[in-house]
């Protein structure tokens, strides 16, 4: 059973969440907390597997709350409850930085209360599931732990051969679900051409586990970046802003008909597809409206096959931290057209769902735990380059 701590200063929506929660199963709510000073006393009380938290609250709102709690708590799984605003927005992403773990959003222009319980247990009680399932002590003999890797990312160029199945965090099973780790899948040629085109697929943990591979590549990087990160409208738009401030790389959120430029990142808006077409040499941006695929839009599947279309062999995919396994058939495509592929480590992820699909698929070229990756990416970018070109 996951134990909730539901922590927000409006009654209403207190019981709304328990009301939620109450049917769903596997999941108890075992407390409720009107603001996060009560918050950190019930938490040591109750010991929740998981915390939902409100944002604005009187006394000590969540963004500070959170700060507290990963003081004590560096692995407890904390999910914001957040409106669906540029304001909502901004805090989410804040209260994100400040260590808070994922973030659902609060039902609007819903007609009754039985639609608003229904909309807030469709978004929340998956990621529940996801998160206080890694909780839960892992059964089975331990999994086997990779060899020390250096922190500091570019530290190591890329070593052949694949690497052992990643562990998970001591002490956490991996998520419901999760296939078990393979062996990277032998490939038909020797990996090494050119790349032109760098795509990412994330999710869960994902602002963060972007922002720090971001942060680890130059300003003058010669090729361009794509990303899809499973966020909602408005979401996007601020979080391109945030990585635009804070990272060398310039970063918006992609809109029609963009060109690709190198150095740049285009992440795919909330509630569109990121696809891309040619005109003469240029390469353009183009949203999309299809349905969704893997319950999602945008959608790494969708993204991955239209740069596998448009670069084959040229592009260099990553798949990072996130629930599901969106991104796992784009993969596939992918490997058919001789790019390459590279998973985050279950260590290093909040959800080992995307990447670990990729993984138990065979169709990762190499996993690597996060603080590694922008160092791949860099390393695998300047093959086929001049020094010149490529510093």
């Amino acid at each position: 059973m996951i134990s909730v701590l539901v922590v927000d200063d409006s009654v209403v929506v207190r019981r709304l969440i328990v009301d939620a929660l109450g049917e769903a199963p596997g999941i108890q709510v075992v407390g409720t907390a009107a603001n996060g000073l009560l918050a950190q006393a019930k938490i040591d009380q109750l010991k929740p597997d998981v915390i939902t938290m409100d944002i604005e609250m009187p006394e000590m709102d969540g963004i500070e709350a959170v700060r507290e709690l990963r003081k004590r708590h560096a692995t407890l799984p904390v999910i914001m409850f957040s409106t669906l605003s540029a304001s909502g927005a901004t805090a989410t992403l804040e209260a994100l930085s400040a260590g808070a773990t994922d973030y659902v959003t609060k039902p609007s222009n819903v007609g009754s209360v039985k639609e608003s319980i229904a909309a807030v247990r469709e978004q929340l009680v998956p990621k529940i599931q996801a998160l206080g399932g890694r909780r839960r002590p892992a059964a089975g003999p331990p999994p086997l732990r990779p060899a020390a890797a250096p922190t500091r990312p570019g530290a190591a160029p890329l070593r052949p051969g694949p690497p052992p199945p990643a562990p998970g965090r001591p002490g956490l099973a991996a998520p419901a679900g999760a296939p078990p780790a393979r062996p990277a899948a032998p490939r038909r040629a020797a990996p090494g051409g050119r790349i032109d085109l760098l795509a990412i697929g994330s999710s869960t943990g994902g602002p963060d586990a972007l922002t720090k591979v971001l942060l680890g590549l130059p300003a003058d990087l010669p090729v361009p970046i794509v990303i899809t990160q499973h966020m909602p409208p408005v979401f996007t738009k601020m979080f391109a802003e945030r990585l635009d401030r804070s990272t060398p790389l310039r970063v918006l959120e992609a809109g029609e008909g963009m060109e690709l430029a190198p150095g740049t990142v285009y992440i795919a808006p909330g509630d569109r597809h990121l696809v891309f077409t040619r005109r003469g040499t240029a390469t353009l941006t183009q949203l999309s409206g299809a349905p969704q695929e893997n319950s999602c839009r945008p959608a790494v599947d969708v993204m991955f096959r239209s740069v596998a279309a448009l670069y084959g062999a040229s592009v260099f995919a990553t798949v990072l931290t996130g629930m599901g396994q969106d991104g796992r058939s784009g993969a596939k495509v992918l490997r058919d057209a001789g790019a390459e592929v590279l998973a985050q480590d279950e260590a290093s992820s909040v959800v080992w769902g995307m990447p670990g699909a990729v993984v138990g698929a065979g169709l990762a070229d190499e996993v690597l735990p996060l603080d590694r990756i922008a160092g791949a990416l860099l390393n695998r970018v300047r093959v086929g380059r001049s020094p010149a070109v490529a510093r």
